[in-house]
């Protein structure tokens, strides 16, 4: 297979050359300009950030990709879909406020926000899988689903399940709707936790008869449960959420297949910034030190050689001082130092999600690294 190419500039800036604008000519290097956008839907897939977290990325590099595609005639918007645990951004209206809290607005972005999987995580397509070993019809978001063209922007960080977080966790996992989440995570049905109080709501909503109130417990019959999440979304209390027992290999590779989904039949684009590069997720409402110093700005129109160069450069950075990595390096002292995203989480394998992305025909793992 031949290489994809993937495109990439440094950090450094000049009084006439800033980040944003290099953002800009890296983007238009690696060829975005052609994609048609006139009069098309584009979405821009990003994670907004838990509040808490402050090394989500900054509004101000989705603005850059937002005015790209308007200059270029595209009808753009920002999305992400609703969490399947527990916090601020569990169902449409906290997701927006959340948003709009770390400076995701009209103003700061130059374009709207849409939440999409709609207001309680269930707006979603059913979208076959090709070849799927483990998904045969993902549940995307429908607004996802409805756009004509896919971007995604991605800060690549640490994840304690999938090893790192790029462009294909981004894609796949961010784009699921709350069944669809679960679907990943687990074998698709939820749980009952020992926050129940009885209160019935959840039965309420089940559309299938599947809970029942018992000595002010709900109880889950798993033979009518479809998955569909709609409980998680109506409990007040926080009592229902996924099993999270699917193994973390398997995770990675319905990732890949979601973003298959996701991905397929339609132009796409992807960016990522390898810039505080924290242990975990931004799901967490709090960031820890980075584990190595910023490498960079990448782009390609391959996801998966996208997230196998960024995580080359990030494994080829020098460690720093203090950090959870450096934490976890001294406990391993026999490990192999040299993948630090496995060395943060050793119960991870990231590879076996590009592997498996690369074996369903997303993209390629051999990239020509082209520096702006």
């Amino acid at each position: 297979m031949e290489k994809s190419k993937v495109y990439f500039t440094n950090l450094r800036a000049t009084a006439n050359m800033n980040l944003l604008q290099k953002l800009e000519k890296l983007v238009r290097k690696a060829g975005i300009e052609q994609i048609d956008f006139t009069g098309k839907y584009t979405a821009i897939k990003i994670h907004f950030g838990e509040p808490g977290n402050l090394a989500y990325l900054r509004p101000n590099y989705s603005k850059v990709i937002a005015d790209i595609v308007k200059s270029l005639g595209g009808k753009v918007f920002l999305t992400d879909c609703n969490t399947l645990y527990v916090g601020r951004r569990k169902d449409a209206l906290e997701h927006m406020d959340a948003a709009y809290e770390n400076g995701y607005n009209p103003f700061t972005t130059g374009c709207q926000i849409i939440i999409g999987d709609g207001l309680k995580g269930t707006d979603e397509a059913y979208v076959p899988v090709p070849g799927g070993e483990y998904v045969k019809e993902a549940k995307i978001g429908q607004a996802i689903m409805d756009a004509d063209i896919i971007i995604s922007l991605t800060h690549f960080k640490g994840h304690e399940l999938t090893g790192f977080g790029g462009a294909l966790k981004n894609i796949g996992m961010g784009c699921g709707s709350r069944a669809g989440k679960m679907e990943m995570h687990s074998d698709g049905k939820p749980r009952i936790n020992k926050a129940c109080v009885g209160c019935g709501a959840c039965a309420k909503i089940c559309a299938h008869s599947a809970i029942t109130i018992t000595d002010k417990k709900a109880k889950i019959d798993y033979a009518k449960c479809v998955g569909c999440g709609r409980c998680i979304g109506t409990c007040h209390f926080n009592a229902i959420g996924a099993a999270w027992d699917e193994s973390n290999d398997v995770l990675n590779k319905k990732i890949a297949e979601y973003s298959l989904a996701v991905l397929k039949d339609r132009p796409h684009f992807h960016i990522s910034l390898v810039i505080d590069v924290a242990p975990f997720c931004d799901c967490h409402a709090e960031n820890d030190l980075p584990i190595i110093p910023d490498i960079g700005m990448f782009a390609s129109f391959d996801p998966v050689a996208l997230d196998v160069a960024c995580a080359d450069m990030a494994n080829q950075a020098p460690i720093i001082s203090g950090s959870y990595l450096a934490e976890q390096v001294k406990k391993q002292a026999s490990k192999d130092e040299q993948d630090h995203f496995v060395a943060t989480h050793p119960e991870t394998n990231w590879m076996s999600c590009v592997d498996h992305a690369e074996k369903i025909g997303i993209g390629t793992k051999s990239y020509e690294l082209i520096e702006i």
